[in-house]
């Protein structure tokens, strides 16, 4: 069982309100769906397109998932609440668990957000991308590209945002990496 203190609290509030696209305070099958649709639109791929074909199947399945671990009361949607208690019944285990379950969700957003196929994506490809999936605001996304850009050369690489997802769940370090991933946290 997984402690949850205050500071992961609100990381975890923070990841509900992306995955929740519609706002009603519930995660549903429709808001992983949306996602999917919304990011495709930004970087004009069709719904048939290969590479969001595969983050639909993905994105679906993680929804399985979270169903399966948190939607206590089986109507189809899950809560704030719910999503907190199963997170510390283990929903993510351990950050080598974490890695092998989100690599290839990284991957399928990777092969649609990296229009060169360099394995990098520039500010305005994360920003894209972090707007259209996560509905995260331009001024954040900027902020969080400039937090992963270490070295300044202006482009981050999946391993920069595997390594930033990571301790966004498993580090408690308020100035860490992951600490501002999705952009300000709420109450502190």
């Amino acid at each position: 069982m997984t402690q949850i203190g205050p500071f992961l609290e609100r990381r975890l509030r923070r990841r509900f309100a992306t995955y929740d696209t519609d706002g009603d305070g519930f995660v549903q099958r429709h808001d992983f769906e949306t996602a999917v649709d919304r990011l495709g639109v930004a970087f004009g791929l069709g719904p048939q397109a290969a590479p969001l074909v595969r983050l639909r199947a993905l994105s679906l399945g993680l929804w399985e998932h979270l169903s399966q671990a948190a939607d206590t009361g089986r109507d189809g949607r899950i809560s704030e609440e719910e999503y907190q208690v199963a997170f510390a019944a283990g929903l993510l285990v351990t950050p080598r668990t974490f890695d092998a379950s989100y690599g290839p969700f990284l991957d399928a957003i990777m092969d649609i957000a990296d229009r060169d196929g360099d394995g990098r994506l520039t500010r305005d490809e994360q920003v894209r991308w972090t707007g259209a999936l996560m509905g995260m605001a331009e001024g954040d996304a900027r902020e969080v590209f400039g937090r992963l850009d270490t070295d300044g050369d202006g482009l981050i690489g999946r391993e920069d945002l595997l390594g930033a997802i990571r301790a966004y769940y498993f580090d408690e370090d308020p100035h860490g990496p992951g600490s501002w991933l999705l952009g300000p946290l709420d109450g502190g």
